[in-house]
């Protein structure tokens, strides 16, 4: 009875040991649960960026000066001496290039000379009108007479007159064998060379004005109404930091027939030195009116009979839903105009069975 109490009592405390040692495997595992229960939730994110609600467009140009004219003689004549090179600057009244006066010089004698000979012309048939005149007061000619001495002198006045704007027109011919600059500028083309016999008004010297310079560019037809409205600016390829301010001052009135787009050209009352002739530059469109939007995953929105919200994630780890107003929707995007903030990072994906109460990790990637 002894030994068979004994066993008894040691079956016991074996089964109270199992149980014990049971219970501690058991909570060892929930520990192992909770354990894993603890890290964060990794989630993909999408930052916040408003933006024009219209694209900014950029068009590569090209720097031309406003006005850029071709110069040319008055008078026609053999070129003696061209007295510019291209890429030469020149001042007001400047010469740039001469004709061989030997032939206006001779006009010009020649016209004086016709002046002498009117002058004493006229000088004899004013005597001759006065002597009539005074014949006739005595009654010792006739009245044909007068009307003939008259007519003479009246046409010797004529006579001088033109002999006299003759001489004018060829001094102004002399002085036109001289090609002189009407502008500051500088020389972009030389068109004529030393020998040359060249015809009145014939294109010599391309002289581009320091006036004004303007962007020349060509832009798309669907473009034209902001091309028109909307804000422009120019940088240049050399100087891309630094913005000059461009406005619209001519647009084509039809589309170029090959490229279907309108050249337009952009004035730039800002510009400096640094912008030079023929440099390459970037004319970039903006619509001011357009509204601040941010484009964001359609994945990222939460709505459940509510107002439509976003889960963003802080610095912590920590998830807020904040209500945010929708402008549009697209295939694969929502359009806000607010209610997060500028850089704010948006769970992109899962949203629904995202909790507020969850810490959350972000990762570049998922893996499955």
């Amino acid at each position: 009875m002894f030994v068979r109490s004994v066993l008894s009592s040691y079956s016991r405390l074996l089964a109270g040991v199992s149980l014990a040692l049971m219970a501690a495997a058991l909570a060892g595992c929930n520990d192992s649960v909770a354990q894993k229960a603890e890290p964060p939730r990794p989630v993909l994110v999408a930052t916040a960026h408003y933006d024009a609600e219209s694209p900014e467009r950029s068009f590569v140009g090209t720097i031309k000066p406003r006005i850029e004219s071709d110069l040319g003689f008055r008078v026609a004549g053999k070129v003696a001496k061209r007295l510019v090179e291209v890429g030469q600057t020149v001042e007001v009244g400047q010469a740039l290039a001469t004709l061989d006066e030997v032939d206006l010089r001779l006009q010009a004698e020649q016209a004086v000379a016709e002046q002498t000979a009117a002058t004493g012309v006229l000088a004899q048939a004013a005597a001759a009108e006065q002597r009539a005149k005074e014949l006739k007061a005595k009654g010792w000619t006739t009245d044909a007479a007068m009307d003939s001495s008259r007519a003479a002198a009246d046409e010797a006045r004529a006579r001088l007159d033109r002999a006299v704007r003759s001489v004018e027109l060829t001094k102004n011919s002399l002085s036109y064998a001289t090609l002189n600059a009407d502008a500051r500028g500088v020389v972009t083309a030389t068109l004529i060379e030393p020998g040359q016999v060249v015809a009145a008004g014939q294109a010599s010297i391309r002289v581009a004005r320091f006036a004004e310079k303007e962007a020349v560019v060509a832009i798309p037809e669907t473009l034209v109404g902001r091309a028109k409205s909307g804000v422009a600016s120019v940088t240049l390829w050399s100087e891309p930091d630094k913005k000059y301010v461009a406005k619209l001052r001519e647009i084509a009135p039809a589309a170029d027939p090959a490229t279907r787009t309108y050249l337009a050209k952009f004035s730039l009352p800002e510009a400096d030195d640094k912008a030079a002739l023929g440099m390459t530059a970037t004319l970039t469109l903006s619509d001011t009116a357009t509204e601040r939007v941010a484009r964001l995953p359609l994945s990222a929105l939460f709505n459940e009979g509510g107002k439509p919200s976003f889960f963003v994630v802080d610095d912590n780890g920590s998830v807020t839903l904040k209500p945010v107003a929708v402008k549009s929707y697209d295939s694969n995007d929502v359009v806000i105009t607010g209610g997060v903030d500028e850089g704010a990072k948006i769970v992109a994906l899962g949203v629904q069975k995202l909790d507020p109460s969850q810490k959350v990790r972000v990762v570049s990637s998922l893996a499955f």
